[in-house]
């Protein structure tokens, strides 16, 4: 039986949203910002800073640089790996997050590279939500009214840079139909999606039974 529900999502499609209707349905809990919270704790370093690092990769120059301090010869001692916070050591405390609370259970994670990371995890259901760049610009627009001008421009380079991160550290095509068991157009409207996600993934009678408790 299905426990764990992974939602990646293109930027502007309102995956998240519909996360969060997912899990209040199901009563389970919702893995989005409080991810940011706990790593930074777990990792003793300002939320900020986590969240620097979340779903990115480290400059060019800093890894071209990193690489060539770990490379070469004549140099003075580096400074320890565990002093120093990264994208790439970000990677570390998300597989290990990630995969405590799918032992756990009973949770909609959002992002964050989870489908490739669970991949092979079983109970795992990985979703997918997509939309029009004219409905995402829309939605940035409304978010963001002093950036609608490069509207397009930020959906785009969010997107590649989520793409990037997966492809760099999961060795997955973030957008490969063959990650997921359910991708979904955002146009459809919450409801649809959310009844959806819960009837592909099997979860409909545990889902009454909840709704027949609360009545």
């Amino acid at each position: 039986m299905v426990r764990v529900i992974t939602v990646e999502r293109e930027y502007g499609s309102q995956g998240a949203e519909f996360a969060h209707h997912l899990a209040g349905r199901l009563g389970w809990r919702l893995i989005d910002q409080c991810f940011i919270d706990e790593i930074a704790s777990k990792a003793g370093i300002p939320q900020s800073l986590a969240k620097n690092c979340d779903e990115r990769l480290d400059p060019w120059y800093y890894r071209f640089g990193k690489a060539f301090w770990h490379g070469s010869i004549e140099r003075m001692p580096a400074v320890p790996e565990q002093e120093v916070f990264d994208s790439e050591r970000m990677v570390g405390f998300v597989r290990e997050y990630l995969n405590e609370r799918a032992s756990e259970g009973n949770c909609v994670i959002v992002g964050r590279g989870a489908s490739s990371v669970l991949f092979e995890t079983p109970h795992v259901f990985r979703v997918f939500v997509y939309a029009s760049m004219v409905r995402k610009v829309r939605w940035f627009e409304e978010h963001f009214p002093e950036h609608a001008g490069s509207a397009e421009e930020e959906i785009i380079a969010t997107d590649k840079r989520r793409a990037a991160y997966v492809r760099r550290y999961y060795q997955h095509d973030w957008t490969d139909r063959r990650l997921y068991h359910l991708m979904m157009n955002s146009c459809m409207g919450f409801d649809c999606m959310v009844q959806a996600a819960i009837d592909a993934a099997g979860l409909g009678a545990s889902v009454s039974a909840l709704e027949h408790r609360s009545v």
